[in-house]
């Protein structure tokens, strides 16, 4: 199997060697990697420099300053770095954050349980972050979760769900629709990704915002929408929060502000939330 990793980097002159430095280490060879310099006005061209003039695996792109904003922008700097490749020529289709650290033998595992499972259309590992010097597991999602810092996709999976979607949310999008044509989702959890930068850190969005925009371009009706609503006040122990993110979530609606999901594929995502919620709460 041949793999096509895409790694936007916007300032991520100390981080990004870490990562790079990852996969030249990795036991599996078989790989190209296309950094996508996102605007950046640090030193992290000099950094990508230096892996494209000794590896012929490494190479570069560069992009326009970017906003850096959550979903849309870093998909958009994936998609650039895609179209430099034939997919045709590759097996596998990665999207790796520029501050991941992986273990030397990830891909491989990748590519095993590509070939052993048919049905697997998206893997990854599960994301550590360092706690008083040691390395412990982030906790914000389900262990069955591929997080966005580590994609991997089947080509023809990834190609039937129509890529990734420039918006708030894609790395939930993905998952909803790779399900329901039939791929699997696995995270191998001996496969521990170290994550350098705590996501967000760099986002100019308030948190209330940032959920009453990503419950919108997730394509949650209002229902759900206030249900997941309530559900993130009650662990910020604060109502307000509340009606913070249902305000935000009231605004996009109001400005009807474009989905880069189909009706269908809305459809989809709703189902998939309420067979979730019926599943965890009422045990259906």
């Amino acid at each position: 199997m041949k793999f096509l990793i895409i790694i936007p980097a916007h300032n991520e002159e100390k981080n990004l060697p870490f990562t790079l430095d990852s996969l030249q280490q990795q036991s599996f060879k078989d790989f190209t990697v296309v950094v996508v310099n996102d605007g950046s006005s640090d030193g992290t061209s000099g950094v990508i420099k230096r892996y494209t003039e000794s590896d012929f695996r490494f190479e570069t792109i560069t992009l326009q300053k970017s906003s850096h904003q959550p979903g849309s922008k870093v998909v958009a700097a994936f998609k650039k770095g895609l179209e430099t490749k034939r997919l045709a020529d590759f097996d596998i289709i990665c999207k790796f954050d520029s501050d991941i650290i992986l273990n030397e033998n990830y891909l491989q595992k990748i590519a095993d349980a590509f070939a052993e499972n048919p049905d697997y259309g998206l893997v990854g590992g599960l994301l550590y972050l360092e706690k008083n010097g040691e390395w412990v597991y982030e906790g914000n999602s389900n262990k069955n979760h591929v997080r966005g810092p580590m994609k991997a996709y089947r080509k023809e999976c990834f190609q039937e769900i129509g890529g990734l979607r420039e918006t708030l949310g894609w790395d939930n999008i993905d998952a909803i629709l790779l399900k329901n044509s039939g791929w699997k989702e696995v995270a191998i959890p001996e496969l521990q990704v170290k994550l350098i930068k705590v996501k967000g850190a760099d986002y100019t969005i308030k948190p209330a915002d940032y959920y009453g925009r990503y419950f919108y371009f997730l394509g949650l009706n209002r229902f759900l929408t206030y249900i997941a609503a309530a559900k993130e006040a009650s662990k910020a122990k604060s109502p307000s929060f509340l009606m913070q993110i249902i305000s935000s979530y009231e605004k996009c609606r109001s400005q009807h502000l474009e989905l880069k999901i189909s009706k269908k594929e809305q459809k989809v995502i709703n189902n998939e939330r309420w067979n979730q919620f019926k599943k965890k709460w009422f045990k259906i």
